[in-house]
């Protein structure tokens, strides 16, 4: 399982838990289903025939192999350039977007959200040293602005697979929204909602543990949702694929957490399983519309 898989059955489960419809007053609705970021994506357009719908599904196809080339870690992109020389020069400004909120998340969190635990996680994939590893993680040691990221201590390493399925989904949601969509349900690893799924009748999701257990039901209007989970996926070790920076075990087993933006509610979700139930509230309150919605 990819790295960016390793949460995705818990939002094809939310995105899945229910679309109940008033079928006397049912819209037509396009689908789509694809891949983004190495894993099973889907989106419903509710108003839109599936015939019209193709053109505008092709061009969001090639935004999403865009998006690729910047934050993938399974492919040459500029986040692997990144990782491999420690400097890159004219970074993408969805690059700096992302890495600016993860600076406001690692902040709000107290440091437990770092992008640069990508050093430790090999070490629990490959058998490599821990403590050396922890060395090499610092979200200090990272700087950026428009003519450059750079590491400033050797042997770092970014990964971005806790906010970046969010931030695809936002990408994604500006350009439908562009092109004049206004009621759309898109799974890209995070949920965002626009608008309905029928007149007077708001999208459905569900927050579902990796056990399949429902812990909650809600409906989305022109939001987001993020849900993280220590046992999404272990790494060969038996660590949790959400790692804390210094090492520390994880507290909370699941975190959804909402937002207006998805990459907020996907970097919030992630730090929310590194924290205390006090801390994670006192970090959410910091983001305004943000609201755990469920923490186990």
């Amino acid at each position: 399982m990819s790295q960016m898989n390793r949460r995705r059955f818990l939002a094809v489960s939310a995105c899945a838990a229910g679309f109940a419809a008033n079928a006397a007053a049912a819209a037509p609705v396009a689908e789509w289903r694809g891949v983004a970021l190495g894993a099973q994506a889907s989106l419903k357009v509710s108003g839109l025939a599936q015939t019209e719908a193709d053109s505008i599904f092709a061009e969001m196809q090639a935004e999403l192999e865009r998006l690729e080339q910047v934050f993938s870690l399974y492919r040459e992109s500029a986040l692997t350039r990144l990782n491999r020389t420690g400097n890159l020069a004219n970074p993408a400004p969805e690059l700096l977007e992302i890495l600016s909120l993860s600076d406001r998340i690692n902040t709000a969190s107290g440091g437990a959200f770092d992008p640069t635990v990508q050093a430790l996680w090999n070490a629990h994939a490959e058998g490599g040293d821990l403590d050396a590893a922890k060395s090499r993680v610092g979200w200090t040691d990272v700087t950026f602005d428009s003519a450059a990221i750079r590491f400033n201590a050797p042997e770092m390493a970014l990964t971005l697979n806790g906010i970046a399925q969010g931030a695809v989904t936002d990408r994604i949601a500006t350009l439908l929204k562009a092109r004049g969509l206004t009621d759309v349900l898109i799974d890209m690893g995070e949920i965002s909602a626009l608008g309905s799924r029928a007149a007077n009748e708001p999208w459905r999701v569900g927050v579902i543990t990796p056990q399949g257990d429902i812990l909650r039901k809600l409906t989305l209007s022109d939001r987001a949702l993020a849900t993280s989970a220590v046992d999404g996926f272990r790494l060969p070790d038996g660590a949790s694929h959400i790692l804390h920076p210094k090492g520390a075990e994880t507290v909370q087993s699941v975190a959804s957490i909402a937002a207006p933006s998805a990459a907020l509610a996907d970097g919030l979700s992630t730090a929310a399983c590194l924290m205390s139930r006090d801390a994670v509230m006192h970090m959410v309150a910091q983001f305004d519309g943000a609201e755990v919605i469920s923490m186990i």
